[in-house]
């Protein structure tokens, strides 16, 4: 249960369905607490699920983790449970989210949501039968310092009349086309979204909370390798969409302007690259995650001996993001601070000190994206423009 500790923060106690990579990150930036200044906010990890016992070993070494069950029903039944962190696969999404929604508990929810627009609808109306339950999405990749730098030049106005914009997940985790079928790899457990369940919000989050919701998109998806060796070595259907491109009509001010978004999983040359760009008739602004450091501004300047030039100017963002940490600001921020700032984002929130600080996704931001992958894959199949 919630309780606050000598220094005045709130305690919470956290719990972890789903013990893999991403649940082991999670309980990783849990550890580094102490790095956040001020923070309202202090989280103990106390319990892992997981179907599979071998998973659950890690977690062992983790003094505060007293719970270790195969079952989530157990976890959501302890009172002491305060928040529920959930990563499994898109096809459990449904049933687990609402049990951890009608068991009271807070979530913050993996992407897509539900493994489609029906499923997030079901999700949605146990959250209005539930306020007591706060509710985010992950989205960890706009909480990098040069994104938020990126979403403050926007918010500023600095754009002018936006000309375009761009957002972007890129990585080739599947540029191997030896390696082996998994569930993200099969429609009937990731999705007939595909990569866009997979990677979609990363793209959406930060062009949602904008305001640039898409009014119409045009969508060209790729399923570059059908086929991939399953359980046995021989090859199995791979029935999931590979790249998608969006291109889609949004609003910036009132003015319609293209906003381009693109989630790939076979991007020769990228390792795990986040990208945003947008550019108007009196700036523009762009960053990646590929050189974290690095935030671009557009200006037309006076030049000393030769006029008006266009110019792209780079600043260093340094390590500050949501919310104050005690390192350097001086020094350069990762994937592991992101998901730290993304951690301090949703829990401020849900106590109600974020401010006016950039939050986690919302849960009606991530349904939407479901209406906007429903529009995609008709626009693909019918070759056309779909209004969203």
């Amino acid at each position: 249960m919630n309780a606050t500790t000598a220094g005045g923060a709130q305690t919470v106690n956290v719990a972890i369905v789903g013990g893999g990579l991403m649940g082991r990150e999670i309980a990783a930036a849990i550890q580094r607490w102490p790095a956040l200044v001020d923070h309202p906010v202090r989280p103990r990890l106390t319990a892992v699920c997981d179907i599979n016992p071998a998973a659950l070993e890690w977690f062992r070494q983790i003094d505060s983790v007293t719970t270790l069950v195969t079952d989530h029903h157990e976890l959501l039944a302890d009172p002491a449970v305060d928040v529920v962190y959930v990563a499994v696969r898109h096809d459990l999404h449904e049933a687990i989210y609402t049990d951890v929604v009608r068991a009271g508990k807070s979530l913050l929810a993996e992407k897509p949501f539900g493994i489609d627009g029906a499923a997030a609808e079901g999700i949605m109306a146990a959250i209005a039968e539930h306020p007591e339950s706060f509710v985010r999405c992950s989205s960890e990749m706009p909480f990098f310092p040069g994104a938020q730098r990126a979403i403050d030049y926007v918010l500023s106005g600095a754009l002018g009349r936006i000309v375009e914009a761009r957002n972007a997940f890129l990585h080739s985790s599947d540029l191997d086309t030896a390696k082996p079928l998994n569930w993200k790899r099969q429609a009937k457990f990731c999705g007939e979204a595909g990569v866009m369940n997979d990677l979609g919000l990363h793209a959406w989050h930060v062009p949602l909370r904008l305001g640039w919701a898409p009014e119409s998109v045009y969508a060209v998806l790729q399923d570059i390798v059908p086929e991939r060796p399953g359980p046995s070595g021989e090859l199995e259907p791979c029935d999931t969409w590979d790249n998608a491109t969006l291109h889609a009509w949004s609003r910036h001010d009132g003015v319609a302007f293209p906003l381009t978004t693109e989630m790939k999983r076979i991007d020769p040359g990228q390792k795990n690259s986040w990208e945003f760009e947008a550019i108007g008739l009196e700036g523009g602004v762009r960053f990646s995650t590929k050189n974290p450091k690095s935030v671009e501004v557009f200006r037309v300047v006076d030049v000393p001996g030769v006029g008006k030039e266009q110019v792209w100017q780079q600043l260093d963002a340094g390590s500050q993001s949501v919310w104050p940490t005690v390192t350097g600001p001086i020094f350069e921020s990762g994937f592991s601070d992101s998901i730290l700032q993304m951690w301090a984002a949703f829990l401020a929130e849900r106590a109600e000190a974020l401010g006016d600080r950039f939050g986690t996704a919302r849960p009606e931001e991530a349904a939407f994206t479901h209406r906007i992958y429903a529009a995609a894959i008709a626009s693909h199949r019918e070759g056309r423009r779909i209004t969203v």
